[in-house]
């Protein structure tokens, strides 16, 4: 019997999200590493929120819009994912592999 794997429906891949940039989809790209960070690489588009300040700027995101949460590596984001949902945020998307896996389909992101 194999192991029950983790839901995946919140996960968004690197190239599907470089796929969605493209075709203009309307998403929200939220990163929430901290601003030395984002200072050295970025997704074009993305609006930083680090993650400790988040609980406090929630706020400031749209609940009906779609977001996709970013961070070095996923895991940070898929803690922000949690934080919304308990705010009441449900269209939420963790990239996968976060922008360290984006570098890989988009070599103008630098990687750390």
């Amino acid at each position: 019997m194999e192991p029950v794997s983790a839901p995946t429906d919140f996960q968004l891949s690197a190239a599907d999200l470089k796929a969605a940039l493209e075709r203009k989809d309307p998403l929200v790209l939220v990163d929430v590493r901290e601003p030395w960070e984002f200072d050295y690489c970025r997704i074009p588009g993305s609006r930083l929120i680090p993650l400790g300040e988040l609980h406090a700027r929630h706020e400031e995101l749209d609940p009906e819009a779609t977001h996709v949460l970013i961070c070095h590596h996923g895991v940070r984001s898929m803690h922000a994912l949690h934080m919304l949902r308990h705010f009441g945020f449900e269209k939420l998307l963790n990239l996968r592999g976060g922008v360290e896996a984006y570098s890989s389909v988009d070599p103008s992101v630098p990687r750390y």
